[in-house]
């Protein structure tokens, strides 16, 4: 999902698209010619960055650059010479402080080490099956485990139904992720706290803007993807 997530952004960036308005920039501050020009896009926060001129605006999840003095909306990535990607270290920060207010109390928790791991995760990706081999070999963790059925993973509902059923959520968890629930033969869930618990699960992984799995906040920093180097070194220096 990172690779993938960082290829689209690095093309937005070749095929840099410029938006301007038919007026010029209104005298006044940055964010009233901004809401005066683009009155149609919520803008959450408007700050400088690193070019002189050129400032960062916040909608959600996204990062768009305005440029006042020409009153040109930038769509694009903002990088280094030296390769930072600083569009996509913004949208991570944007992401873990999001994450860190989670209600920890509706997520599966596993073990009960000092670094405390938040992850969403489906049971049918590969990736997050990865992830979750690397975790369930530590005893450093405590892991809070919100789970987030893929649409295009047909049997994963399924799965997640007979977790969060389960008497011991964090064993069935295991269960699925080392594949044992992948014969589908065990007996279906039809239960309405579990029902409700899957329902909180997606609206917080709708409010944290994801669409992929697996993500991880490990202290204060996002992890997308099984970077399995970065989470190790992010373990360590806790």
């Amino acid at each position: 999902m990172a690779a993938a997530r960082r290829t689209k952004i690095l093309f937005m960036a070749l095929v840099m698209l410029l938006a301007c308005a038919v007026s010029s920039a209104a005298a006044g501050s940055v964010e009233e010619a901004f809401k005066k020009s683009f009155p149609q896009i919520p803008a959450e926060q408007i700050s400088e960055t690193p070019v002189k001129g050129i400032y960062e605006v916040l909608v959600g999840n996204q990062i768009l650059y305005y440029a006042p003095e020409s009153d040109c909306l930038i769509i694009g990535a903002m990088v280094t010479k030296d390769g930072k990607n600083l569009t996509e270290e913004k949208i991570e920060k944007v992401i873990a402080a999001k994450a860190k207010d989670l209600p920890l109390d509706s997520a599966i928790k596993i073990g009960r080490g000092p670094h405390r791991v938040i992850e969403i995760t489906d049971l049918d990706c590969p990736y997050c099956r990865k992830a979750s081999a690397f975790f369930s070999g530590r005893s450093d963790v405590t892991r809070y485990v919100f789970l987030y059925p893929l649409s295009y993973h047909k049997d994963a509902e399924a799965k997640v139904m007979y977790v969060l059923c389960a008497v011991d959520q964090g064993k069935a968890y295991e269960e699925a992720m080392k594949g044992k629930l992948d014969d589908m033969k065990f007996k279906p869930c039809k239960d309405a706290r579990a029902e409700e618990t899957l329902k909180n699960h997606r609206e917080i992984v709708s409010r944290l803007g994801l669409s992929g799995t697996p993500f991880f906040l490990i202290g204060d920093e996002a992890v997308f993807g099984a970077d399995i180097p970065r989470i190790e070194s992010l373990l360590k220096s806790k």
